[in-house]
């Protein structure tokens, strides 16, 4: 797993130069391998959503054989989590980053077996479930009674547009986005509005599926992707479909390096970028200052 770093803004000759503008038009008017009106993309991601919610954590379980677990438990490692923060989770739907961010800070309040300390801790620590599907968010809930949590006021869920949060300016201490950002309309404004919510000091974290490097190993990645995921989609939870635009939406999501200048574009420093299981995922990561 090498963790490459981007110096400076777009400083580096590893990073060349690009119009934002030029290479998000196709897109952001793409669904999978498709040319559609923007409002048009909006409507099928929604579907694809509203169509997988009930059986997107069993498929997650079933497409990755569970590494998907792994992959997010490494994003909450380099979150950092501590008592009392303010954190934004977006298209989390089904609450599977969230809770991992609980448990991290609960450990520590554990650890530190302070009760009064921890009762304040309670009151004062967020972290907010963002996403725009309302069926997500609702198995999130679910899941969250069942695990005990659904009095838990640190724990709060929103429905929202990533493109325009409805939270104010400098309010969060993190923020994360775990196989979200590619099926969003403009990248672009995802990244500005994450700016824009965190606070100086805040970390942005985006967890998403990506372009493998390895010649041998895509070509066995991309017979799985092609091939197996789809067909699994029909098995497991009898959408074909959805799991199709999936696999496209991966190809049409733009490499890790120019991802990462993306990031710097919207005024992120430190920015740097982790590949897992050889590009299959990648973990971009970048620091308001």
């Amino acid at each position: 797993m090498a963790l490459r770093t981007v110096t400076g803004k777009l400083g580096s000759k590893l990073l060349p130069r690009f119009s934002p503008a030029s290479l998000l038009h196709s897109h952001a008017t793409s669904f999978g391998f498709k040319e559609v009106r923007e409002d048009e993309k909006s409507r099928m991601v929604g579907d694809v959503f509203s169509n997988v919610a009930s059986n997107y954590d069993l498929m997650n379980d079933v497409m990755s054989a569970g590494l998907h677990r792994l992959w997010k438990d490494r994003l909450v490692s380099k979150l950092n989590p501590f008592p009392g923060m303010k954190h934004l989770d977006v298209a989390g739907g089904t609450g599977d980053v969230a809770f991992r961010i609980l448990d991290s800070i609960n450990s520590i309040r554990r650890r530190a077996m302070q009760d009064v300390l921890e009762d304040d801790l309670q009151e004062e620590t967020k972290v907010y479930v963002s996403d725009i599907n309302p069926n997500m968010l609702n198995v999130g809930k679910k899941r969250a009674l069942e695990r005990g949590l659904g009095e838990d006021k640190s724990l709060q869920w929103v429905e929202g547009d990533a493109e325009a949060l409805s939270f104010g300016d400098n309010t969060m201490d993190g923020y994360t986005i775990a196989f979200g950002i590619r099926n969003v309309t403009h990248i672009e404004k995802v990244l500005s509005e994450a700016y824009r919510v965190l606070k100086h000091g805040g970390r942005f974290l985006c967890l998403e599926l990506s372009h493998v490097e390895v010649p041998v190993f895509k070509q066995f990645y991309d017979y799985y992707s092609f091939s197996i995921i789809p067909a699994l989609g029909e098995l497991v939870a009898g959408d074909r479909e959805s799991y199709q635009y999936l696999v496209e939406s991966i190809r049409r999501f733009p490499p890790q390096e120019t991802f990462a200048s993306m990031i710097a574009d919207a005024g992120f420093q430190k920015v740097e970028y982790e590949n897992l299981v050889g590009g299959v995922v990648a973990i971009h990561s970048g620091l308001k200052i």
